[in-house]
């Protein structure tokens, strides 16, 4: 009895060679070309020093040169683990996803008839490409040649041309002793509702012929001469041979291509393939007019580690990408992902490739989207996230992309990688800042001030103390995120020491972790700074409400004391080009208020050695001079009636 036919060709094609080997033998990096799938090591079979056992992951085969041993991945199993054929499936099929099916005393008559299929297949082959050259197909040549693709091309890819009558397949091959049923059975003819003869399934279409991983031809894509045709292409109906859910197009050619260091491209239609590799990128597929399915990919991924998936650049491309990324994303491995390249706006690599040639093609493929680039892309591009709500809904949409990632190592990366781009999109350094943009013109008295000049000492005081607090009690981190994102940290080493805060998961070895990313020394000045040092909640960590407070009232100190410098800075430029108004003095009116506020939320004392303004509210003493005299100034020019 033997297993179903096509069970043991869908195990070696799930399966490395290279990796079941891989278990047994330690590789021999100076000999092995690994990228090309050559493999060398030790003979686990016998005892040597040298590498004499060499394994083609191509052709799934190893050879001893030194005791001659040799076969496939289940002969492998069967010598080193000492089971029976059918074990070494069970362990394999194990190992790639598959459930070994009962048994089939009939398997072997299956077996025969797949081979007979096979053979009808390839006789429809040779068929279609001698009609090819028969006038009824000049139409057929014209349109080749426009795409691009002459003789010697149509050899390569074995182009054909089916005939326009209604049987001339079926009458060509029953001359040649095909019985019906294999003709129906290849997907080659259809039974007629009308009592009468089976009639072609393809007819006056350029004819592309689909092969297995092995060559052998399981199926046919037909592209349509007569524009008024219901489907411009058609693929073979599903048969014993074939299943378009787990079939790529140009497999077997691709697969080698790859092994020579060539970037497997996922292209959308035959044509784009016969393109990419008629212009000089040989390892190019295409699934079959479906989106790629789990089976494709998981061959795809034994073919390269990042596949390219080149989409049309149109919104049916984008919508494929959306797909192809959510489909992928639950099955990454390490090492395994995928790279996107959205082609310009109504072209196709075949369109790219015929009028822009293969340097514009590689550059594109140079410049290709790693999958966490275009998810973010994705929910990002064309968006504006100008209010908390749009902000959160930004964070709910990469969170739940984030949580369909099985695997835990490459979700955490994911979502510090999201964390890493929410803060450059939310920073207020990416917007610009009152600090980052002085005017062309200012008054001597501004040039002088500590604003202009940058003395921002208090700052980054304050900036200091909320950093070393958090780090020293991480677990109110994330009761504080959203505010780490939108204030501009200014300090010595402050940006990076935030950024990695909020890159890294609050937990054990936090200090240890930000230390790897910015260096010790940075902390260390950080936490020993006397002022610092004396704060609550790094001299006594482990209290997360008094930390909360302490970050709490550092956050508003800051904000509100931003908000007044801003406004100072704003109403000198206006005095100095004679715009000041009454609601200048509002303004800053205001922000003598907002400052005096944030010292009121004050929950115990100041340590900062820095003056206080009205209410307590800490304050750099000259700032604050300054603050104050220009108030009075511009309530003086107005009068006693200004605004107060």
């Amino acid at each position: 009895m033997s297993l179903p036919p096509g069970f043991l060709d869908e195990l070696r094609t799930r399966l490395s060679l290279s990796q079941v080997v891989g278990r047994k033998v330690m590789w021999d990096n100076r000999k092995s070309n690994q990228a090309k799938g050559d493999f060398w090591a030790p003979c686990p079979f016998h005892q040597e020093k040298t590498a004499s056992f060499h394994v083609d992951d191509r052709k799934a085969f190893y050879y001893c040169f030194g005791c001659h041993a040799k076969g496939d991945a289940i002969s492998f199993v069967r010598e080193t683990e000492n089971v029976e054929f059918i074990e070494a499936v069970r362990i394999l099929a194990g190992e790639a996803g598959l459930t070994v099916p009962d048994r089939d005393p009939q398997a072997q008559q299956k077996a025969d008839r797949r081979s007979q299929l096979i053979e009808v297949m390839e006789q429809a082959v040779r068929f279609f490409r001698l009609q090819l050259r028969t006038g009824a197909a000049a139409d057929a040549r014209a349109y080749l040649e426009r795409r691009g693709l002459g003789e010697d091309a149509c050899a390569r890819w074995e182009i054909g041309f089916a005939p326009a009558g209604w049987q001339a397949l079926g009458d060509h091959l029953r001359g040649k002793g095909v019985p019906d049923d294999l003709i129906l059975g290849a997907g080659l003819a259809r039974t007629s509702d009308k009592g009468r003869a089976p009639y072609d399934v393809f007819r006056n279409r350029i004819m592309f012929p689909i092969r297995d991983p092995r060559g052998r031809a399981i199926a046919f894509g037909g592209r349509a001469m007569d524009p008024d045709d219901n489907a411009k292409y058609l693929n073979s109906p599903e048969t014993e041979l074939f299943d378009k859910s787990r079939t790529l197009f140009n497999h077997a050619p691709a697969r080698e291509a790859a092994g020579q260091g060539r970037p497997l491209i996922v292209a959308e239609g035959y044509m784009d393939v016969i393109a990419l590799s008629e212009h000089g990128f040989p390892a190019a597929v295409a699934p079959l007019g479906t989106a790629v399915t789990e089976y494709q990919l998981a061959h795809l991924w034994r073919i390269a580690d990042e596949p390219v998936m080149a989409l049309d650049g149109d919104t049916a491309g984008q919508r494929a990408a959306q797909r192809v990324a959510g489909l992928a994303l639950p099955l990454l491995e390490a090492g395994k992902s995928l790279r996107f390249v959205l082609l310009p706006e109504k072209q196709d690599p075949d369109d790219l490739l015929r009028s822009k040639g293969p340097a514009a093609m590689t550059a594109l493929l140079d410049d290709a989207l790693p999958l966490v680039s275009l998810l973010w892309q994705q929910v990002t591009e064309g968006r504006d996230f100008d209010s908390p709500e749009r902000k959160a809904a930004l964070e709910k949409a990469l969170d739940d992309r984030v949580r369909t990632i099985r695997d835990p190592s490459i979700r955490s990366h994911y979502g510090q990688e999201f964390k890493r781009l929410r803060w450059e999109l939310f920073r207020p350094a990416r917007r610009g800042s009152f600090r980052s943009a002085p005017p062309a013109v200012a008054r001597a008295g501004t040039r002088s001030s500590a604003l202009a000049t940058g003395s921002l000492g208090e700052e980054q005081l304050r900036e200091a103390v909320i950093l070393a607090t958090l780090l020293c009690n991480p677990e109110v981190i994330p009761d504080f995120e959203g505010a780490l994102e939108s204030l501009d940290f200014t300090g010595p080493d402050h940006a990076a020491i935030v950024s990695a805060l909020l890159l890294e998961d609050p937990g054990e070895d936090l200090r240890a972790r930000i230390a790897d990313r910015v260096g010790a020394a940075p902390l260390e000045k950080l936490l020993t700074h006397s002022h610092v040092a004396l704060t609550p909640g790094v001299r006594r960590p482990g209290d997360p409400e008094a930390a909360r407070i302490c970050v709490s009232e550092e956050i508003a100190k800051l904000t509100a004391r931003r908000g007044q410098l801003r406004e100072v800075f704003e109403a000198e430029e206006e005095i100095a080009e004679d715009a000041a108004g009454e609601y200048v003095t509002a303004r800053l009116a205001q922000s003598s208020a907002a400052m005096d506020r944030a010292g009121r939320a004050q929950g115990g004392e100041d340590r900062t050695e820095f003056d206080t303004g009205p209410n307590g509210a800490p304050v750099n003493r000259d700032e604050r001079a300054r603050f104050d005299d220009l108030l009075a100034a511009m309530r003086f020019e107005k009068g006693p009636g200004s605004a107060s």
